[in-house]
């Protein structure tokens, strides 16, 4: 399946989400940057409230798309024992691109949340979105971080994955949702028809929309 843009790819994942709807429970978090476009449908969609998880992928130093692992916030950080080996990465090359991994991740908390602080997961329902999984690194340090937190319950959807990548998530969260399993994948904006890059002004303007949307509807509630 081709999408056209990733608000479009959002409104198709929440169809496949219906089953979320409306529940007090459930908390959406998009992975910036390009995840949380797609999120901002899925939670408007659901009517739930949208937050972020901030995560960044360790890549390969002359091959930025490989990732030898990840970081997410709280201080999670992965590693790929498998890519490293094969590409024979040292430690003090690992320790350096974390430490420039970690000030991007600080710098994007800070942009993003400002002030606000994280949300209390613990017994809710948490729906991580992205706009799609190639290795799926930047999602299991999601979950790693997420699961840290003792949700009732862990989901993980995005409108394209690797089918690969889909079925190892499949056994780390307690549902995973992946709407296009093509192959072979390549890459994700491969099965996007409009995959610009998304910016932080954007992912601001979403997550002020986002909150502006919940307090209308707690306010036409009571």
């Amino acid at each position: 399946m081709l999408f056209k843009d990733r608000r479009f790819a959002g409104q198709v994942l929440a169809r496949e989400l219906a089953a979320y709807a409306n529940r007090p429970d459930v908390l959406i978090l998009g992975l910036p940057r390009g995840g949380v476009p797609v999120a901002f449908e899925v939670a408007k969609v659901l009517n739930a409230p949208l937050d972020i998880l901030v995560v960044r992928k360790l890549g390969v130093p002359d091959q930025e798309e490989l990732a030898m692992g990840a970081i997410a916030s709280g201080g999670v950080r992965i590693i790929n024992e498998y890519i490293i080996s094969l590409v024979k990465i040292s430690d003090e090359v690992i320790a350096r691109v974390a430490v420039q991994e970690e000030r991007e991740l600080e710098r994007r908390e800070r942009l993003y949340r400002g002030n606000r602080p994280f949300p209390d997961l613990q017994g809710r329902t948490v729906i991580l979105v992205d706009d799609g999984l190639a290795t799926g690194a930047t999602m299991w340090a999601a979950v790693v971080a997420v699961r840290k937190q003792q949700p009732a319950q862990i989901v993980i959807a995005v409108p394209v994955a690797a089918p690969e990548t889909c079925q190892e998530l499949e056994a780390e969260v307690d549902e995973i949702v992946c709407v296009s399993t093509p192959s072979p994948f390549h890459s994700v904006g491969l099965w996007y028809k409009d995959f610009p890059q998304t910016t932080d002004e954007e992912v601001r303007d979403l997550l002020a929309k986002a909150t502006k949307n919940g307090e209308e509807y707690l306010s036409a509630s009571r």
